[in-house]
């Protein structure tokens, strides 16, 4: 097996405003997994509130890129089992494992669907998501959009802007990226008619979740409060929902893993992105069927995509049937 690796950079069609900051592109590495003329591939960015360097990630793959090339081809869930020992950052590790699914199914000529005995009879709608700006102007984009599902994001929370949106009878969510207060969230949580709202994501600060309570008629999601599988049985008595990224939890191995273990525990399941070509969305397309929302519209707000493979069309999931993930570079 052999492995290759490249740094790109992903350009957004126009300034994305969050309530951590603005960017108009990301920094992004590209691997690559070969064996047997196959190429598998996977993806991770740099995120500045997630403190990632990517030059750090090129360093720690030349280190261990022999011990990767020598290790023979095995199930990907043993291949991710092989990963943990070099200990690499969730969003390494994530690229890592994708690139390998996507591999293991071109070399057995199976789907990730066929490799797991997923179904897929009901794939979860996307969202796309509205940055910061003006409430007018998020209204214009959601009222001239095709799609039929809007994460809005926020920066504080406003309540004449907030009945606004609800009075657009929209599928609508809300993004916080921890910029609410306590009062904030307490408000929201005693008053009736925020339930219309598909789910408010990550209020508070992380770890500051202790106010927020679940089983109330707002569906709190949280998103940075739960990085992993082991956040999942802390976090029930205050959120209802979480949102699983793929580089967040380190892979689809973990993703799959995490998926189950939530499911038990009651939560409903969103998947996310982070701003990633079709290689990053490709992946998460792979397990929308197993999902109650999905947020993988991260290819749709580039203007370089640079793979093909699964696609978000106005919301509507559409799955590759090419073995693995589906992906190929343009």
């Amino acid at each position: 097996m052999q492995l290759h690796f490249h740094k790109t950079e992903l350009h957004l069609k126009e300034t994305f405003s969050i309530a951590y900051g603005n960017y108009d592109k990301r920094d992004a590495l590209v691997v690559k997994l070969s064996h047997l003329g196959k190429d598998g591939y996977g993806e991770c960015v740099s995120i500045n509130y997630y403190g990632i360097n990517l030059e750090d990630f090129v360093l720690k793959l030349k280190e261990i890129q022999p011990r990767i090339e020598n290790q023979k081809i095995i199930h990907p869930k043993e291949f991710f089992a092989f990963l943990e020992q070099f200990q690499l950052h969730h969003f390494l590790l994530s690229a890592l494992d994708c690139a390998y699914w996507d591999l293991f199914g071109k070399l057995e000529n199976k789907n990730f669907s066929g490799i797991n005995q997923l179904e897929n009879k009901t794939l979860a709608e996307s969202s796309i998501t509205i940055s910061i700006a003006e409430i007018d102007e998020q209204i214009r984009k959601i009222e001239n959009s095709s799609w039929n599902k809007f994460k809005v994001k926020c920066n504080g929370f406003n309540l004449k802007n907030t009945e606004k949106l609800l009075n657009l009878n929209r599928n609508i969510a809300l993004d916080a990226n921890a910029s609410f207060t306590k009062e904030d969230c307490l408000f929201i949580q005693e008053t009736s008619g925020f339930q219309k709202l598909m789910y408010i994501e990550q209020p508070l600060e992380i770890g500051n979740f202790g106010i927020l309570k679940n089983g109330n008629s707002v569906n709190w999601m949280a998103d940075e409060d739960c990085q992993d599988l082991t956040f999942l049985e802390k976090l029930k008595p205050y959120y209802s929902s979480i949102n699983i990224k793929l580089m967040k939890c380190g892979g689809l191995t973990p993703a799959l893993e995490m998926i189950t273990e939530a499911k038990k525990l009651g939560y409903k399941i969103m998947l996310g992105c982070m701003t990633e070509s079709s290689i990053g969305i490709s992946a998460g397309c792979a397990i929308a069927g197993l999902l109650d929302f999905a947020d993988l519209d991260g290819a749709n707000l580039i203007s370089n995509d640079y793979a093909t493979g699964s696609f978000v069309d106005n919301g509507k999931i559409i799955l590759s049937e090419k073995p693995g993930l589906g992906i190929a570079l343009l």
